[in-house]
């Protein structure tokens, strides 16, 4: 098939990449333009962009995906399809319309559930025991489009939001793979979202890795590895931010403390009282410092029961 590429990340990379493998006809990669990058602020092209350059691929990065010139290209091309993956910016309706037969987004949630830009960490913070990959046909709506394919994918309990990132865009690449040839022949069944059911998925910021000792202890858990990379789970010890980079449910029984208060010092770390039991810091990241097992952290850093984390 004849394809145009909107994608930007490491994720849409994937797909991409997969879809060259596939010996599909790379007409054109649109990708956000350039950003300063790094603390010299360099420029740096988007991981989409730098593979498309090594394969020859012609690149756009426009401002304005309304403006004539930008349109009339898209129309040259002559694409069978449009293959939208974390392009991050809105398809207007004249561009939806240019492609011989549709534009196809994927989406790692299984929609209507989670939709907007970050459903692979709101699936982990939440707990969910499952998530999966939804091909949609995309419409104005966000994530509202009738759905092409969809394919649950288990959640182990430990899993962080950064490994599942990377697998469930092999998973994705894999269903694109499989779908997309069947489009020109009609071999497909299109879905209505049920609206009635869908959860939003909000782009992270930077309080929600606050960790609130009064939470229980897996929403703690699940909270430190939702957040993975970015912006990760932290709290604050002796004025300092600390961030927590693998937590589990405590097992062990402790009366008399309050949240956020150290409770036991242990050979992989240190407990911290929760709102209905201890979490067991396994593995961090000081402020000024480098990432560490807890282990490692209690050697250079005399904690003492009863001492308390928090803001």
């Amino acid at each position: 098939m004849r394809i145009v590429f909107f994608g930007c990340d490491d994720f849409a990379a994937v797909n991409l990449k997969r879809l060259l493998d596939d010996g599909h006809q790379l007409a054109a990669l649109v990708t956000q333009p350039d950003k300063p990058k790094g603390r010299g602020m360099h420029t740096a092209f988007s991981p989409t962009k730098e593979l498309a350059v090594s394969r020859a691929i012609e690149v756009l990065q426009p401002q304005d995906l309304k403006a004539p010139a930008i349109i009339e290209q898209l129309k040259r091309y002559g694409a069978d399809v449009f293959v939208v993956v974390a392009y991050g910016k809105f398809l207007p309706e004249v561009i939806l319309q240019i492609p011989k037969y549709f534009c196809v987004n994927v989406h790692p949630s299984l929609l209507p559930r989670y939709r907007g830009a970050a459903p692979i960490n709101w699936a982990v913070i939440n707990g969910d025991a499952e998530t999966g990959v939804t091909l949609i046909r995309v419409n104005a709506s966000m994530d509202g489009g009738d759905i092409l394919a969809q394919e649950k994918y288990p959640l182990p309990p430990d899993i962080t939001s950064a490994v599942l990132r990377e697998r469930l865009a092999v998973f994705g690449a894999q269903m694109l793979s499989r779908t997309l040839p069947g489009i020109p022949s009609g071999k497909f069944e299109l879905l209505t979202q049920d609206s009635a059911f869908a959860t939003r998925a909000p782009k992270l910021h930077k309080e929600l890795g606050a960790i609130q000792w009064t939470d229980t202890a897996r929403r703690i858990h699940d909270l430190v590895r939702g957040t993975q990379p970015w912006p990760g789970a932290y709290t604050f010890l002796r004025g300092s931010m600390l961030k927590i980079l693998q937590a589990e449910a405590g097992d062990i029984a402790v009366s008399g403390r309050g949240p956020g208060e150290i409770v036991e010092l242990h050979k992989d770390g240190f407990y911290v009282q929760a709102g209905d039991g201890p979490v067991l810091i396994k593995r961090v990241h000081p402020a000024g410092g480098r990432a560490m097992d807890a282990r490692s952290f209690l050697a250079g850093h005399k904690l003492a029961v009863g001492e308390r984390l928090g803001t």
